[in-house]
């Protein structure tokens, strides 16, 4: 009998991307999973498919989810969030030195990665379309994006979350002192239409660079789950992606050209909108997306192509993808007082 491998995340809150990494790793069904959270209230602390879960310290963070991983005795530990991603990221040497890999992509590409504004800058630089994208010191900064546009913090924003819909100059200030009132640098962003498509696309690389492949959804937005805002000038999508998973090999084609670019040696998404047949993307994440369930039910289980990375000689092949429409909704638990941890 094969021994399963012992996995950790860290970050189990309700609908998150840990949920979705745990449910990624079930279908795999050669795993052995562990989970932890700040939160007593994380959904997944309850998950019955866990072997065990703990709450780990909020203050103490990094020593608490090592603790957690010794005694697991876990070989992987995957961040099930930005900010575990973040945080475990800066102390991935205090990890390995435990013989315990963190999964993630690298440090070099995470810190590319977290300033919007040099991201954008740096893509245009070397001749990926993108958006235009401003950092937003005056009003006069705006008249170059044109409206309407896009306000949002230039780091951050997973989800969605900070993300602002601006239709006149004066309501774009409005959200760009907002967000700087937050302690961050407000960003505009030349607004895409919906008409031709949003996608989020998965690349996987290996950790020597090297593609593994990729996935595209095209997104669905019929359901109030999947639209941050809605009004008559446009639409801003939410973090919970659906819809329609087919090969689209010319966008996957343009969005592998930006993990190579990046010298990518992990995962990163990348969302984007369609505009006269070209792919330009809005958003880029060095980490698994929440979508990652629902691209292992069509045939591209990211998690488990990356682990068997780190755990064979085996070179992953492109998968063949089930085309077809991908939904979700939410589930609910009931957990008891006394139960609670």
């Amino acid at each position: 009998m094969i021994k399963p491998i012992k996995v950790m995340i860290a970050g189990i809150g309700g609908a998150s991307l840990g949920t979705e990494i745990y449910k990624s790793l079930l279908l795999a069904k050669k795993y052995e999973i562990y989970g932890c959270d700040v939160s007593k209230a994380a959904y997944g602390l309850y998950e019955n498919g866990f072997s065990k879960t703990w709450v780990v310290s909020r203050d103490e963070y990094i020593s608490s989810v090592l603790d957690v991983c010794v005694k697991s005795g876990v070989n992987f530990l995957i961040p099930g969030g930005e900010q575990p991603m973040r945080l475990l990221g800066a102390a991935s040497s205090v990890f390995e030195k435990e013989g315990i890999q963190l999964l993630s992509n690298s440090p070099e590409v995470i810190s590319k990665f977290s300033d919007k504004n040099e991201t954008f800058q740096f893509l245009s630089e070397i001749g990926i379309p993108v958006p235009k994208t401003v950092v937003i010191n005056s009003v006069d900064d705006l008249a170059m994006i044109g409206l309407p546009c896009i306000i949002k913090p230039s780091t951050g924003t997973g989800g969605s979350v900070g993300v602002f819909f601006a239709v006149s100059y004066d309501e774009a200030m409005v959200y760009a002192d907002f967000v700087r009132r937050t302690g961050d640098i407000p960003i505009a962003q030349q607004y895409i239409d919906e008409s031709e498509g949003e996608f989020t696309i998965g690349v996987l690389s290996t950790p020597r660079g090297n593609i593994v492949g990729s996935i595209a959804l095209r997104r669905c937005f019929d359901a109030k789950l999947s639209v941050s805002y809605r009004g008559k000038h446009g639409l801003i999508s939410s973090g919970y992606s659906q819809g329609y998973i087919d090969s689209f090999s010319e966008l996957c084609s343009q969005a592998e050209k930006i993990a190579i670019s990046v010298n990518s040696k992990g995962p990163l998404n990348i969302q984007g909108r369609v505009h006269n047949g070209v792919f330009l993307p809005f958003e880029i994440n060095p980490r698994f997306s929440a979508s990652t369930y629902l691209r292992a039910m069509a045939g591209f289980n990211e998690i488990d192509q990356f682990i068997n990375c780190f755990t064979t000689d085996y070179i992953p092949q492109r998968t063949t993808i089930k085309p077809g429409w991908y939904l979700r909704s939410l589930t609910e638990q009931f957990i008891s007082q006394e139960k609670l941890k």
